[in-house]
């Protein structure tokens, strides 16, 4: 009965979203060059042969299943994969890291008709999506034209799972359609379990796959150069409000180590111009490194908004606090931090990840803060103690390279389903 009326919604809803999406345009969200391929339409020409298709949302998801998609290309050399994305930042990271036979585009906007459009011209033989998503047409138009379907590395949030129990006939709708869900833990399956998923297996989570983030070796010891022995720590991928927050920290901070460096990572790097802004309201000199500019005995905040370069900063910094965790938005990979020997901090919110930063707490890899109070005593504590600082980035590796098989076993998982999907493409 909901999907139905989902779609006929999202079909008579076409003004609303075109204008959405023409405000995304307009603030930089949306890749203007290729934005056809948000209504389905692509100007790359499906490969001939068998391809299946890897949805993940965004630059998180993206980073997990390239371990992923080097091994199926790898098993099976005659495959084509078409990995789609919904931003414009996991787009470019997309775009380098990619292997050969793996192609990149957007995943269309959820109306019936986008959806139907990419269908026709990609035609997959399988279905891969990624962690928690669930869009109505997306699933349902692909399972209801037999296209086989494989959730990997599937989540559901507290909070997800609390608002798919209020429409609980839709998502089984969805969940029927997925010949297998493959859940990063046993709440998660749990959860998939009780909204309708017929198959579900537990076989680890992709994250600790992921290899560490790359980073330009001379460009990092440029920076250690220009640090010298000043002491720093590291803010990655912060968001709205945070940016806030770690200044006050560091105005804290500096009354005890006054050649402090903050170094923060806005997770999206086009707020680049209004965080220095208003960090320099509250009389921080900031220093942008998209503009260029050199850390300087005065500097306080380096500001790195810029893509793809956290790798480079968890290796210059000891200590790394994770953002998206100190607002209410479920937190970011401490595992990224942890694999490169930085001892991590993280707030409250990190039900994305609940496992994963359990784990680390467990092993003492990780200490969760809760305000700008307990955040300023963690960093000086670690400041203060080089021999702690180590020791919780040591474990902290230890804890990220404890699930090296998972890769195996999802891949192994896969495999029957991908080796039908070729067999029955040379059949047609």
């Amino acid at each position: 009965m909901l999907l139905p009326l989902y779609r006929t919604i999202s079909t008579a809803g076409a003004p609303v979203i075109s204008w959405y999406l023409r405000r995304r345009l307009a603030h930089g969200k949306e890749d203007r060059q290729r934005f056809n391929e948000r209504k389905g339409i692509s100007q790359t020409p499906r490969p001939s042969g068998p391809l299946i298709w890897i949805h993940g949302a965004s630059i998180g998801e993206s980073l997990t299943v390239l371990p992923l998609i080097d091994r199926l290309l790898e098993t099976f050399p005659s495959l084509h994969v078409l990995v789609t994305s919904g931003t414009v930042t996991s787009a470019t990271l997309l775009d380098e890291r990619l292997p050969r036979g793996a192609i990149h585009q957007y995943v269309p906007i959820d109306r019936h008709h986008y959806v139907r459009r990419f269908l026709d011209h990609w035609r997959p033989e399988l279905a891969i999506l990624t962690e928690s998503e669930f869009w109505p047409n997306l699933v349902t138009i692909t399972g209801d034209r037999r296209i086989p379907l494989i959730l990997v590395n599937g989540r559901m949030s507290p909070e997800s799972f609390a608002g798919w129990q209020k429409i609980p006939g839709l998502m089984s709708r969805m969940l029927r359609c997925f010949s297998l869900c493959l859940a990063q833990a046993n709440t998660d399956a749990n959860r998939l379990r009780a909204l309708g998923a017929p198959r579900v297996a537990v076989l680890g989570n992709l994250k600790y796959a992921t290899p560490a983030l790359p980073a330009n070796m001379e460009g990092l010891d440029f920076l250690r150069d220009h640090i010298g022995p000043r002491p720093c720590w590291l803010a990655a991928s912060t968001h709205s409000g945070e940016e806030a927050l770690i200044g006050r920290v560091h105005l804290a901070l500096k009354n005890i180590y006054p050649e402090l460096i903050t170094i923060i990572v806005p997770r999206h790097p086009d707020r680049g111009e209004a965080i220095a802004k208003a960090l320099s309201a509250d009389h921080l000199t900031v220093m942008r490194r998209s503009s260029g500019d050199a850390i300087v005995s005065t500097t306080d905040i380096y500001l790195a908004d810029t893509l793809g370069e956290l790798g480079l900063f968890f290796r210059l910094s000891p200590i790394s606090f994770m953002g998206k965790s100190l607002v209410d938005q479920g937190g970011q990979n401490p595992l990224e931090p942890a694999r490169l020997g930085s001892a991590v901090l993280f707030g409250p919110h990190m039900w994305n990840f609940a496992d994963i930063s359990r784990r680390l707490i467990d092993a003492d890899a990780a200490e969760e803060v809760t305000d700008v109070g307990s955040l300023t005593a963690a960093v000086d504590r670690l400041l203060a103690d080089p021999g702690l600082c180590e020791n919780r980035g040591r474990k902290g590796t230890i804890v990220a390279e404890s699930e090296n098989k998972v890769l195996d076993q999802v891949a192994n998982a896969l495999n029957p389903h991908i080796c039908k999907a070729i067999a029955d493409r040379r059949s047609t």
